[in-house]
């Protein structure tokens, strides 16, 4: 499954077409924010494709071939934005303050999935926690839980 999906990320595989209609706008920006965060720092790895394709594919209950759509919509979503507000904005306007925290753990999953975290990466989260409008210590803790799960 995670060949395929890093197969037409990296664009040698094609799928036929798929409609990603259950998810809202909220939760194509939401993706689309997991993308940005993974390429901030310039390298989406295989590593980062695989925790947002499985994270994508837990939190929606997508397909394959759903989550390959989804995460090359919110690629190009990613590159036509000029910044984050757009994307925070439809979140906010839908996740009550338990799902945006829910977005920011999922964040800090893809943050923490090639076992750096980079200045850039670390800025954006913190910049992003202003935006979805999570106060410090729900921010504070969502960062700690992750951490506490890559422990175990």
């Amino acid at each position: 499954m995670i060949d395929r999906i890093r197969k037409m990320v990296l664009g040698t595989y094609v799928p036929s077409v798929v409609d990603v209609h259950t998810l809202s706008e909220s939760d194509s920006a939401a993706a689309a924010l997991l993308v940005e965060v993974a390429s901030i720092d310039g390298d989406f790895d295989a590593d980062e494709r695989k925790t947002i394709a499985s994270l994508l594919a837990r939190r929606y209950d997508l397909n394959v071939g759903e989550v390959v759509k989804l995460m090359v919509d919110a690629s190009q979503a990613v590159d036509r934005s000029v910044d984050h507000y757009g994307f925070a904005r439809k979140i906010n306007a839908s996740y009550d303050l338990e799902a945006r925290t829910e977005l920011l753990e999922m964040l800090w999953q893809v943050v923490y999935a090639d076992g750096v975290v980079h200045d850039f990466e670390a800025n954006l989260m913190r910049r992003l926690s202003g935006l979805l409008h999570i106060p410090d210590r729900e921010a504070g803790d969502a960062r700690k839980r992750v951490i506490e799960r890559l422990d175990n």
